[in-house]
């Protein structure tokens, strides 16, 4: 878990000074100066988004987290992870890829350009342009590329979108080697992502599917979606029907789902700090002794004894007081 923090902090400060380096500037809102926060509105902005979310991503303890999350979804050295994701939260995209890295994990990454507000939206700094950076610095390997990229957006296929944006951004993904994935209807496009991510996989288990974001494709059209718990789902009986995302299609098979979205909840689940600045060192965060989200063993062992103790000296001295009563 410190090792995935680790990385994300290197990643961090790679995509800061990298983006400086382009003449990009950094966005007002980015108060721990990351280069991970974008803009308030651009031509790439889909949806409206929440500003301390976005800040309470950039923890370079969220990939310690998604450690501590794959490992309880039970994935093993030489497994696969599925990863769909929007433009929305390039700091998760980061943390799942650090998690990965440390865990010996093969990631394949499916995302979107289309970003909410402050999420990788600025046209200069698409997450291709972030994930280019620190694939050429070294920070991960050219194979954490992604495989598939889309538009998002209106039914994942940027219809939201003005049409030279669409087309500057289709020439984007087509020059960087991804697939691009443009299919409007749904049960087709989650079946395209899912046959996807079966190839990269070969022979590897894919371990979980980590949804980022609020992908089109990944969440579907049925309601049941909102009710996912934010963190780390194993589902028995998900949703049927051809209006069911990639997330319920991969539950049906079997495969954890590890969902990321609701931020805010998140944070609340497994004690991580909201919108912090400076932005804390790794092995920050209750969650590093929590289980399943809950008040960690080691810190319940604590309280027990503290409270024994304590209940020892009122007993004690109750009775020290009684006796001297009856003196």
């Amino acid at each position: 878990m410190i090792a995935a923090a680790s990385l994300m902090e290197k990643a961090i400060a790679v995509v800061r000074e990298g983006r400086l380096a382009r003449g990009i500037k950094l966005s007002p809102d980015d108060v721990n100066r990351t280069g991970l926060i974008g803009l308030r509105y651009s031509p790439l902005t889909t949806t409206l988004g929440d500003l301390a979310a976005k800040r309470t991503t950039i923890n370079p303890n969220m990939a310690a987290l998604l450690v501590r999350l794959l490992y309880e979804a039970g994935a093993e050295r030489g497994d696969a992870v599925a990863i769909g994701a929007s433009g929305s939260f390039p700091a998760l995209i980061i943390a799942s890829l650090a998690a990965a890295h440390v865990m010996g994990l093969h990631p394949i990454l499916i995302c979107s350009l289309g970003a909410s507000q402050w999420g990788a939206n600025d046209p200069c700094f698409t997450w291709l342009q972030i994930e280019n950076l620190l694939v050429t610095e070294g920070v991960f390997p050219e194979e954490y590329r992604a495989v598939a990229v889309s538009l998002g957006g209106d039914r994942d296929s940027g219809l939201n979108l003005d049409p030279e944006v669409r087309e500057d951004l289709i020439a984007t993904i087509v020059a960087s080697g991804a697939r691009f994935l443009h299919e409007p209807d749904l049960a087709k496009n989650v079946a395209e992502r899912v046959r996807i991510y079966e190839a990269y996989a070969g022979d590897r288990r894919i371990a979980a599917f980590v949804g980022i974001g609020g992908n089109w494709a990944d969440m579907g059209e049925d309601p049941a979606i909102l009710s996912l718990q934010p963190g780390l789902n194993v589902l028995q009986s998900p949703p049927e029907g051809d209006n069911r995302g990639v997330t319920f299609e991969m539950a049906a098979r079997g495969i954890p789902v590890i969902h990321l979205l609701n931020i805010r909840a998140l944070a609340l689940r497994y004690g991580i700090a909201w919108d912090p600045s400076p932005l804390p060192p790794p092995e920050t965060g209750s969650f590093y002794a929590q289980r399943d989200g809950s008040i960690g063993t080691s810190f319940l062992i604590v309280a027990s004894t503290y409270l024994g103790l304590a209940l020892a000296w009122a007993v004690g001295r109750c009775i020290s007081l009684w006796a001297g009563g009856r003196a």
